[in-house]
């Protein structure tokens, strides 16, 4: 039970995934990403978002809403009982004006940062590569660059 319940090397996750998106992709001829499972729920619970994206089909892409509901049920299920010492939901930090203010604009550089790349690190560096789409290699290397200078020159 250690080995299902502890902490797995990359070598041994990383393969899993890896295998996770081409199941995926041949048996549910689904695409694996994030962010399209926030558009989703968006059109799905705004009033008026039909009329945006008007070849939205609610009942074809329902099962992105279950994804990202597994994804955060699981790991509220995991974290809660099924370990020794829980981790937190945020840092202590975060729990402050200030830190209020980081977490807003964040999300907010993030949110912005999806739409603008059409897509997030998961759907481009672990789907797009996959299907060697070149503009998901450019939007891999641009997280990669903005994660180095965020923590080289602004994080220290």
């Amino acid at each position: 039970m250690d080995a299902f319940f502890g902490l797995w090397d990359w070598y041994i996750a990383g393969p899993l995934l890896g295998l996770f998106v081409p199941a995926l992709l041949y048996v549910g001829n689904k695409q694996f990403g994030i962010s399209s499972s926030l558009e989703s729920i968006c059109y799905s619970v705004l009033p008026g978002g039909k009329r945006v994206l008007k070849d939205f089909v609610s009942s074809a892409n329902i099962w992105r809403i279950f994804f990202v509901t597994g994804i955060v049920l699981g790991a509220y299920i995991a974290n809660t009982f099924l370990t020794s010492n829980p981790t937190p939901f945020l840092p202590a930090e975060y729990f402050s004006t200030a830190g209020m203010i980081k977490v807003f604009i964040g999300g907010i550089l993030v949110g912005f940062g999806t739409r603008y790349a059409n897509g997030c690190t998961s759907g481009h560096s672990i789907f797009g590569l996959s299907i060697m789409s070149s503009s998901s290699l450019r939007a891999t290397i641009s997280f990669f660059i903005g994660g180095l200078i965020y923590t080289w020159l602004i994080a220290y």
